[in-house]
């Protein structure tokens, strides 16, 4: 790989990185449940999952006893 032929500033280096920050997530609230989430990611309320407003999967029924 070539390396720089001359040294770059301070300010040059900060300048250039500047623009490599992380930026905030999108958020969006359910139209179903009321809940912010971020967008185009499933969403988990009270063990149920959920994904555009549509219930994937319903929670496990919590309680009850496996039989053997």
């Amino acid at each position: 790989m070539p390396n720089p032929k001359w040294r770059h500033s301070k300010r040059r280096k900060r300048a250039r990185r500047t623009h490599d920050k992380a930026a905030m997530p999108a958020l969006t609230t359910c139209p179903v449940t009321g809940e912010r989430h971020v967008m185009h990611r499933a969403y988990k309320i009270d063990g149920n999952l959920y994904y555009r407003g549509q219930l994937l999967i319903p929670a496990k029924e919590s309680g009850s006893v496996a039989e053997a």
